[in-house]
């Protein structure tokens, strides 16, 4: 029997390929899928990314799919939130070939129910991993068939559906898509808008041939920032391997939180429906509540990861969600996440007035934060655990536990220590009044951690 912890993740299935994940492995997957979904769906709809391997491993997992009797339904080159797109519209479970900006040896993939359900450990993903180790019996009935689909265009007319850009001014806008998803899709949903897009690494290329395409990562956006500053551009626009995050940078050239694009893109929600839910994660800027709050709205927090943000969405019916990793997600889109979406909401709210975008984005940026500080350690329980007991007890301290530690102190500052799933790491993100307030607890915080 197989052990498949190493590549089954907590909301998807990633490794390296030849290693980890090969044809004949992603062959079970498919066919685990299908049984999984076999009472639901009668097809499922299949995407992939740029990668080398991804084309061969899709066809693998479309080859397991249809030797259970179920239909295949083959979109091709997409990004990931134009994969969600087909499951939403199509009303079909779906599968993802992505490693998004994982090295080019990774590959993995992303799976989800009819309208972008996700599929994570609790809501398929065990089960399929159980299924494929324990060996997939065979199927004796009608295999299933494999047809072609073109949704680009479908995709990028439903997003430029839900935001006007027909009053914006003409603006100029740097993209660079790493040499992803972003590439392919950017031309299509830009196109005959007022926008003039400066690009960059748009040829696809699954090497990642110029930088690693995560944008959060500040090394990777030093390209963007300085073309941006050259062709004096009103923004510029950076997404990851497999387009379904996007990150922002200003007419200066200087970093747009996720937090203040998220609290940017609630209020313009908001405007269309007043009142709705927002939905948070516990490490995003404290100012997204507050804002929410301040325009009618009601703000939820929730646990980070995709899985939590779309089943609190559901719960609450929310209208949009947002994470400090660039992820956004409406439930105009099937409560999946786009960064394509948020960026046209972006552009929109440029484009509607006369100022940079720095000025429209200090209004929802109010405080520093330190960004996510990994930490190396051996024990992460113990670490924790001397991090909680220095602040227990303290004057005007409150902790909870809903993910990982969070500590608020007197005066608004504020810290997240959370576990990674899947190294012996812990996470740390401050923030506070100013960037002097947040170095001096990042550093108070650091030295309980790393000893």
């Amino acid at each position: 029997m197989p052990d498949l912890s190493g590549i089954v993740k907590a909301y998807d299935i990633r490794g390296v390929v030849g290693e980890q994940l090969d044809a004949a492995l992603v062959r079970d997957f498919g066919a685990a899928f299908a049984l999984l979904i076999k009472p639901e769906a009668p097809s499922v709809v299949i995407g992939h990314d740029m990668r080398d391997s991804s084309p061969a491993l899709a066809a693998a997992f479309a080859d397991g799919v249809t030797s259970h009797g179920l239909d295949v339904v083959s979109i091709g080159l997409a990004s990931t939130d134009q994969l969600y797109f087909a499951s939403g519209s199509l009303n079909l479970p779906g599968a993802m070939f992505t490693a998004s900006h994982n090295p080019a040896k990774y590959n993995g993939i992303k799976m989800c129910r009819a309208g972008a359900a996700p599929v994570g450990q609790d809501t398929g993903l065990a089960e399929i991993r159980d299924t494929v180790e324990q060996g997939v019996p065979e199927f004796e009935g009608r295999r299933g068939s494999v047809s072609e689909r073109d949704v680009l265009r479908d995709y990028a007319a439903y997003l430029r559906g839900l935001v006007d850009l027909t009053r914006s001014r003409p603006l100029k806008v740097v993209v660079d898509a790493g040499n992803g998803m972003g590439g392919y899709t950017v031309p299509t949903v830009f196109d005959g808008l007022p926008i003039d897009v400066v690009p960059m690494y748009f040829e696809l290329d699954g090497n990642f041939p110029n930088h690693e395409a995560n944008p959060l990562d500040p090394k990777n956006i030093v390209d963007l920032q300085a073309k941006v500053r050259e062709v004096g551009a009103d923004a510029g626009l950076a997404f990851d391997g497999d387009a379904d995050r996007c990150f922002v940078v200003d007419e200066r050239g200087e970093p747009v939180s996720p937090s203040a694009i998220t609290a940017l893109v609630a209020v313009r929600e908001l405007a269309k429906e007043p009142g709705g839910t927002v939905i948070h994660n516990l490490i995003t800027s404290k100012g997204v509540p507050e804002i929410v709050a301040e325009h009618g709205g009601k703000p939820v927090r929730t646990r980070v990861g995709h899985s939590f943000i779309k089943a609190e969405m559901a719960r609450t019916e929310a209208i949009f969600g947002g994470e400090h990793s660039a992820h956004y997600y409406f439930r105009d889109f099937w409560r999946a996440d786009t960064g394509m979406l948020a960026a046209l909401h972006v552009l929109a709210a440029l484009g509607e007035q006369d100022g940079p975008l720095s000025a429209l984005t200090q209004d929802f940026s109010r405080y520093a934060a330190s960004g996510e500080i990994n930490s190396t350690v051996d024990d992460q329980v113990a670490r924790m655990l001397a991090v909680k007991d220095a602040y227990t007890g303290k004057s005007g301290v409150q902790i909870d536990e809903l993910d990982g530690l969070t500590v608020q102190l007197p005066g608004g500052a504020w810290f997240n220590l959370r576990p990674s799933n899947t190294e012996p790491l812990l996470r740390l993100n401050v923030e506070a009044a100013d960037r002097a307030a947040v170095e001096a607890l990042t550093g108070e915080v650091l030295a309980l951690v790393r000893g």
